[in-house]
């Protein structure tokens, strides 16, 4: 066992009599390291008669530390001829990762809860928050939250310490004891929880337009205050990740390109993403007059169940015979866009020539957000120029009003390479995509003072990038390759890349 690895929360046990026959249901929330993203997590656990069963975890949420997640299993059962209830139970939980397995099973003696019995901590816990990062759903403004202390914690007051804006400023709300709590349909039938060595307190959160809560749990006794600050961490309540997609199209190169362009509106409204930054749009040349029937940003958009904004503009001509350029469409409203010619070349003949277009979207609960769709040239053909003409344009659209300035798209330029250094020499970019998908290479690679290191990078091939600039109201919390030949299949000789989005 190695608490580090995996660690119980809590745990239920909750019989409902309300339907008939009972039910019975068993939930269990454990913290787990994020070793690796390929992880298995599951429960062993046993009823009355004795007959050990696995049941797999699911991830929740990742924790504020960026080092663990939050994963939750969950199992019900009927009673009925052929089946008994589960009763009484023993459990332990596993973690398998990098070849390796580890174990949290209450040292060597498993845990046990007796049925019906409500929470049981785990051993490290004396208190524990309901809402482990929750999700306020848009438009929600307020919350229930409710917390579980031991009864050997005498407890005098109880209260929810809150803050919208990273504890610049702080609110606090009470909790109240509640001796019957259980409200919905498996918990109101439940045996009073009291009785079996725990407390439950409740309070509402008023949320009002909040796009992330963090909060912190004081527990005062007669003679000290007991904190429960989610190890360092906080708690969290935060609206649904804002999602950005981004993808090069491959400018019409496509075999079955048409259905493609379906498959890409498809997972759009699939993946329930909010922006989509896209690179070698097509369409039709026409003497340089354009079609825009046959833009593919457009076909794609008409596509989605519900079109988005779209703005695009085009730089150059692309494979004989098409206006090549980029493009951003928003689930959320454009206040304003722009394009602009990044490279010192503008002969719509040259590849050369480069253009980028920005969109500044009103993002809800969040605010406004600046995003840049660009493809630039390789190194050896002007990076390093339209980069800083790049950086400077969005430096001067970064004011006060701004929460985040996103640069999205093809850079050209390797993960590790001369012009990837180049970025990360600017001190005012990160690549989200690592940051979310690989924390220690990034930590390496993006440190605040000392030399950076690039080893992590040997085996990344990437030239699609999110760059997001310093300070802003945004962190990535997960990121997935998508339309590779497992996920959505090839739509173009480049893979997309989708990212998840939290406040910081």
């Amino acid at each position: 066992m190695n608490m580090n690895e995996i660690t119980l929360l809590y745990a239920r046990n909750l019989i409902t009599r309300r339907t008939t026959p009972p039910r019975q249901m068993l939930s269990f929330v454990m913290r787990v390291a994020n070793l690796a993203y390929d992880k298995e997590v599951d429960v062993s656990w046993a009823g009355e008669d004795e007959v050990w069963h696995k049941l797999p975890a699911s991830f929740h949420a990742t924790a504020d530390d960026g080092a663990s997640e939050y994963w939750v299993a969950q199992a019900s059962f009927t009673l009925d001829e052929d089946a008994t209830l589960p009763g009484n139970v023993r459990f332990a939980l596993c973690h398998r990762s990098r070849n390796a397995e580890y174990w949290d099973n209450n040292q060597g003696s498993n845990y046990a809860m007796d049925a019906d019995c409500g929470i049981l901590l785990g051993n490290q816990r004396q208190l524990i928050s309901s809402a482990l990062d929750a999700v306020l759903a848009t438009g929600q403004k307020e919350i229930a939250l409710t917390v579980t202390l031991r009864n050997s914690l005498p407890a005098r007051r109880v209260t929810l310490h809150w803050t919208t804006d990273n504890w610049q400023t702080a609110r606090k709300t009470p909790y109240r004891f509640r001796r019957n709590y259980w409200d919905n349909e498996w918990l109101s039938n439940a045996r009073n929880p009291n009785q079996y060595g725990y407390q439950v307190w409740h309070t509402t959160l008023k949320a009002a337009d909040a796009f992330r809560i963090q909060y912190r749990i004081a527990c005062e006794t007669a003679q000290q205050v007991i904190w429960d600050d989610n190890a360092g961490a906080d708690y969290t309540l935060q609206r649904p990740p804002l999602k950005v997609l981004i993808l090069n199209l491959h400018c019409c190169q496509e075999e079955n390109q048409d259905r493609k362009l379906s498959l890409i509106a498809r997972a759009i409204d699939e993946l329930a993403v909010d922006i989509v930054c896209l690179q070698e749009v097509a369409e039709l040349w026409n003497d340089g007059r354009g079609d825009w029937q046959s833009n593919t940003a457009r076909i794609i958009n008409e596509r989605l169940a519900a079109p988005f904004q779209l703005v695009t503009d085009w730089s150059h001509k692309g494979f004989e015979r098409y206006r090549e350029g980029v493009a951003i469409l928003s689930r959320h409203p454009i206040a304003r866009h722009q394009a602009r010619f990044v490279s010192t070349a503008q002969d719509p003949h040259s590849i050369h020539t480069r253009k980028v277009v920005m969109a500044q979207i009103k993002v809800p609960h969040l605010g406004l957000l600046n995003v840049f769709s660009s493809h630039l040239s390789w190194w050896n053909d002007g990076f390093a120029e339209q980069f800083d003409n790049l950086r400077r344009w969005a430096t001067d659209e970064h004011t006060a009003h701004v929460a985040a300035s996103l640069l999205c798209g093809d850079f050209n330029i390797e993960a590790g390479s001369r012009g990837y250094r180049f970025v990360v020499d600017s001190h005012e970019y990160d690549d989200q995509y690592l940051r979310a998908v690989s924390p220690q290479v990034f930590r390496s690679v993006f440190r605040p003072d000392g030399a950076p290191s690039y080893d992590g990078l040997r085996d990344d091939r990437r030239i699609d990038y999110v760059f997001l600039r310093r300070g802003s109201a945004l962190r990535a919390v997960s990121g997935r390759v998508v339309f590779n030949d497992h996920d959505y299949g090839r739509v173009s000789d480049h893979c997309g890349y989708l990212l998840s989005f939290a406040a910081p």
